[in-house]
């Protein structure tokens, strides 16, 4: 019996160990794939975890391809930024492998506001000018640099992060993604431009502010 209890102990162990090993891993990145590719098919119900395969036989070498990232985006906006996207939206055959890209264009002075990606870390690459990059962490400490031609510069997942034009012309960057979705939580906007409604004790309360101080910064936001 004690010999049998000792086994029954060692494998309860050896299951709890591999469960952790494995557990971060799916954590830290999109489910692994079980085939050599799963071009998505936007027109099937979307399950959760990804969309449905196209069948292998309507497969086509486009699939692989996208063009989505090369037009500049318009930067004739109150921010003097915007992006391009290839997610698997935009670009089927990311479909359960784990990677997405994004192009951003800025304006000088330019900035892509804080805002976090919770189902990705995130790599920017600067193509073109100067960009300072930032991110805060959960004990709102800020690390940044200016990142310029060629340079690198790495985001944890799901933290709060920014980047900003400090040249005196136009900056391009692109920022890749370990998600085939990355998500996007842009604070200003999940306060301020809400559908519902943020409700006003709650933004009043945050900012510490009057409720006319609160509408005010509330109505730069009417239309996004």
């Amino acid at each position: 019996m004690a010999s049998a209890a000792r086994t029954s102990l060692v494998l309860r162990v050896l299951l709890a160990v591999s469960v952790a090993a494995v557990v971060p891993q799916r954590a830290l990145s999109d489910p692994t794939p079980l085939q050599d590719f799963c071009v998505a098919d936007l027109q099937a119900t979307t399950p959760l975890d990804g969309f449905l395969c196209k069948a292998a036989s309507a497969v086509v070498d486009d699939d692989f391809f996208s063009r989505a990232i090369v037009p500049a985006a318009s930067t004739r906006n109150p921010f003097g930024a915007n992006s391009t996207r290839a997610t698997v939206a935009t670009f089927q055959g990311l479909n359960t492998l784990g990677l997405s890209i994004t192009r951003v264009d800025l304006a000088p002075g330019g900035l892509n506001p804080p805002h976090s990606h919770p189902r990705a870390s995130e790599l920017v690459m600067v193509l073109k000018g100067e960009v300072m990059v930032g991110f805060t962490t959960g004990a709102n400490r800020l690390f940044s640099k200016v990142v310029k031609e060629n340079e690198l510069f790495v985001v944890p997942r799901g933290l709060q992060h920014f980047q900003l034009n400090t040249g005196a012309s136009d900056a391009v960057f692109v920022a890749m993604f370990d998600s085939q979705s990355p998500g996007v939580v842009t604070p200003t906007f999940s306060l301020f431009a809400t559908k519902p409604a943020m409700p006003m004790e709650v933004l009043t309360k945050t900012f510490l502010m009057g409720v006319d101080e609160v509408g005010a910064m509330k109505s730069k936001f009417v239309g996004f």
